[in-house]
């Protein structure tokens, strides 16, 4: 199956990776939902009295926190997500949904607007920290995870801008660790989480979260066996202990 420049997939065996990145397969961004207001920020989601917090609560506690990310490039655009990490206003986010930008727009969960600039990056990881130049009245730094504490099975909530629905919010579990990827140039993505809580163009960057409300990963890629680049069960994540060693956005987030 022949790759395109505009494909940039990551091909594993006969499994292409479409790299889930909007401007690449030529999706529009924005969508028809509101976005969540913002609100101050809490310790992850807070347990109900019947048992632990639900995807309801768990997206209500990191909601605030997800950015949409639109990148303007020499051939057109990409739209993706980003994660505020740190309470600087730091935004983690894929480096494929920023790379070769010629200008960055962020926009923020209570839609304050505003340049941002590409503060570090790492293309083996497939990371890359935004610095904003403005930042809204009330910031709402996700809480971050230890994704060196994660195992097979425990259930995920992936956030992002997937196909333009701004906000979307799937659910799944782990359903594999320490995955590895090969992209058309030789380089790999390796160390990734694979999770099946649905994800497709768009959600590149956002974060993927335990049932505590801590981002334990960020999203980079889908597996697809055919040239389609749309969710077929196989999604993956960099950890966030990776991505955050990979930039150094600040804060380390604390043990799950």
């Amino acid at each position: 199956m022949a790759l395109t420049r505009r494909d940039l997939g990551i091909g594993v065996g006969v499994v292409v990776l479409a790299i889930v990145a909007t401007g690449i397969l030529a999706f529009q961004a924005g969508g028809e939902g509101a976005a969540p207001a913002a609100t101050r920020p809490s310790a992850g989601a807070s347990p109900s009295a019947s048992g632990p917090p639900t995807t309801a609560q768990i997206y209500q506690a990191v909601a605030p926190s997800v950015v949409t990310i639109e990148t303007t490039l020499p051939d057109g655009g990409a739209t993706g997500t980003g994660v505020v990490a740190n309470a600087t206003g730091t935004i983690l986010t894929a480096y494929h949904v920023v790379k070769g930008g010629t200008a960055i727009k962020v926009r923020f969960a209570d839609g304050t607007e505003s340049a941002a600039r590409v503060a570090g990056s790492n293309a083996e990881l497939d990371i890359a920290t935004l610095t904003p130049a403005t930042l809204p009245d009330v910031l709402v730094p996700a809480v971050l995870g230890n994704s060196g504490r994660i195992a097979v099975g425990n259930d995920v909530v992936a956030i992002g801008n997937q196909l333009g629905l701004t906000s979307s919010t799937t659910t799944g579990v782990i359903s594999g660790l320490d995955r590895a990827a090969a992209n058309p140039d030789g380089t790999k993505l390796t160390g990734l989480i694979q999770f099946d809580a649905a994800v497709n163009p768009g959600s590149s960057g956002g974060p993927l979260v335990n049932a505590k409300g801590e981002v334990i990963g960020i999203v980079v890629a889908l597996a697809n066996p055919t040239s389609a680049g749309t969710f077929v069960g196989v999604g993956f994540a960099v950890p966030i202990g990776a991505a955050l060693g990979s930039t150094g956005p600040g804060e380390p987030g604390p043990e799950q």
